[in-house]
Order: structure tokens, then sequence, then C-alpha cells
């Protein structure tokens, strides 16, 4: 199989889908792997290392031309065009946040596969992990930057000092997100409240942590009372596959602090926040009711050596199951199965079809 892997393009998004020994695995089983010219310099990757590996150094015409196209986020406008019907695109989508790209793919008929769905028997999901951790991680550093006052923040210093209070951080879900996020707030000496609507999920907090951060229950008025008293708010809430739900609403931000700083982590996905929208590495953030909000829907992209490998290491398994097996994978593999979320003009992910009223099929009808 012909395995493309072009240059991202959206702001600021220096990660490549594809590491040189990643395109050494797929080139000794006997693939062929066209990589953008200059996709992997943002990851610190130059061409002669993919070439050495094997790659074929080209265009992103002759990179989306492949059998498969892997890459690391959803395709933008310009990139449309390279969609077609016999085309296999394994790569991060999140439709549900994105009615143009749905559309635009159920129109191409592209056989579109989500990192984000695919899913293992007990329920985690290996291809959204690396880079929740990421994020989660990096929304607290985002987080203690903006809360300067020469960001727009109230002036404060996560950790404190002696004789004055940390910051105070209300993380939202206690999932990937939410206990990386927790870990490096907790790290730099915050005081950490989460937040989840599965009771085992906070005990396994407050187990791993030792009673070190607060945990208290999702409810509307919980949180109501609770982003009063936060400094910083982190959004971490996922639902697989389909739009976040809005937790802190339009009314809420008003009782907040002024200075006070949100960052959405599920913006990729909505936002748990009613106030968010999706913001670049360029331009990150704006403030509503004197509240900064951060809304970059590419986190990882700012540290794109890390990311990129953490990336890779999860998707090659996949990777090259597909490569050797094409759509066949798709029945052998399970776990995979989930993540179709287009196919020759059908979409095949239910919260999809929920978020746009539209019609779906079930996978398992295909494969």
């Amino acid at each position: 199989m012909n395995v493309g892997v072009p240059k991202e393009i959206k702001t600021k998004e220096n990660r490549i889908a594809m590491t040189p020994g990643g395109v050494e695995s797929l080139v000794r089983r006997g693939h062929t792997v066209l990589v953008e010219q200059g996709a992997g310099l943002g990851s610190g990757i130059s061409d002669a290392e993919f070439a050495a590996a094997g790659a074929a150094m080209v265009s992103a015409a002759e990179a989306w031309g492949a059998d498969m196209v892997v890459k690391v986020k959803e395709p933008l406008a310009s990139e449309y065009q390279y969609m077609r019907s016999d085309l296999i695109l394994f790569t991060y989508l999140h439709l549900a946040a994105a009615e143009e790209l749905t559309q635009a793919m159920l129109g191409s008929g592209v056989t579109g596969i989500a990192y984000e769905t695919v899913q293992l028997p007990d329920g985690s999901l290996p291809l959204l992990m690396p880079m929740s951790e990421v994020a989660g991680r990096m929304a607290t550093q985002v987080g203690a930057h903006y809360l300067e006052k020469s960001q727009g923040g109230r002036g404060i210093l996560m950790g404190g000092v002696p004789g004055v209070s940390p910051a105070s951080v209300l993380v939202l879900g206690a999932g990937v997100v939410g206990t990386n996020a927790a870990r490096m707030a907790m790290g730099l000496g915050a005081q950490v409240t989460v937040m989840d609507v599965n009771h085992k999920r906070l005990q396994y907090m407050d187990d791993v942590f030792g009673g070190r951060l607060m945990t208290v229950s999702s409810t509307e008025p919980n949180i109501r009372k609770w982003v009063q008293f936060a400094d910083l708010v982190i959004g971490g809430v996922l639902i697989v596959g389909a739009k976040a739900p809005h937790l802190v609403t339009r009314d809420m931000l008003p009782t907040m602090k002024e200075g006070s700083v949100i960052v959405d982590v599920a913006v990729d996905q909505g936002g748990c926040v009613e106030t968010i929208h999706a913001t670049t590495h360029d331009n990150p953030t704006y403030v509503v009711d004197g509240v900064v909000h951060y809304g970059v829907a590419n986190m990882p992209g700012a540290v794109p050596r890390t990311s990129t490998f953490a990336l890779t290491n999860q998707t090659l398994p996949y990777v090259l199951k597909l490569a050797d097996n094409g759509l066949d994978a798709l029945a052998h593999d399970r776990s995979l199965l989930p993540g179709l979320n287009t196919y020759k003009g059908k979409l095949t992910c239910p919260a999809v079809g929920q978020a746009f009223n539209l019609p779906t099929i079930p996978a398992s009808e295909i494969f």
C-alpha cells in the first residue's frame, strides 16, 4: 500500500503523523511511504532522516494521492479537494464539532477513521490517550502563564509563597486530561478540586493522590458554587465521539473572579464552557466578563517533538494493520472498528449523527 504523510497546515501545528522509525517499519513490510517535503521540520525531523528510513519525499498533492493518508489534525477547507472515495484517511477528526468537514467527507465518499474513537474492549481510547496526557499537563502550564498579570490574569502564583495562599484550581473531568492537569497543578503547589459524574473516578483520584486534592460530584449547583472560588478552571470533559456538554454556562461567568482563567481542553469537541470558541496559537485568548478564555484546539502542537513521538508510538500498530490488510483490518481488529466515522458517503458514528441530525449506519453492518 502507498501511505501518504502530508504536512500539517493548521496554524502553528508542528506535529507530524509519522516518525522515521514508523516509515522504516512500513517499508520493511513492502509498503511505499510518501512524506511531504518539510513535513517533519517542526518536530525536529529532517527530510534526510525520512529519506534514510526509506520514504519518498514528495509534494502535498502526491502525499494526498496515496491509498491511505495518515495525519494528525482534521483536514482544513483547502485540503477538502484531496478527499476521494478510494482514500482511507486516518487522523483526529472530531466531527461532532465540525459540520462543514462532516459534510465534505460524506460528499467525497472518503473512508474516515478517527483516532479519537478507536476504542479498546475496556472502553479506553488508546489513540486519544497520549495527546490527552500532553494536553492535560499543558493546560496547567498554560493556566499558570495566563494567571500572570501581564497576560490579563489575576496576578497569582500557582503555588503561592509562605504566608500567601496558592491558586485555587478547579478541574472538570477526572479522565486522562483531568488526572494529568491535577497532577501538574498539585506539583506546582496549587489547591486542586476535581469534579466528575463518575464516583469511581473520584475514588480513584482520592486514592492516587492520597487525599491531597478535593473531589466533588459534578452537578450544576456544585459547578456554579465552585467556579466562584476558582482562579483557574480546566475543562477536561469527554463523551466519546460526541459534542461536549456545556458545564460552565454563560450566566456563571459574572460570578467568577476578575482575571480568572479558563482553559478548555474539550474545545476540539465544542467545549464544556458555553462561552468558549476555538482559538489558535497565534491568538490564543480572549476575555468574556473579565475571565480569560484559552481555547487553542491543538494544544499539543506547541510541544511537537514530545507530541509526535508520543502519538506515533500508539498509532503505528494500527497504521501497520491498515497498510497490511486494507479495510479488512476493521473486521480483524474490533477496537479499530469504532474508529470508522465515514464510509463511501455514509456516516457511521452515531454521536456525530445525533449532533447534526444525520442518518447513520452501524459500522458493524459494513465490516
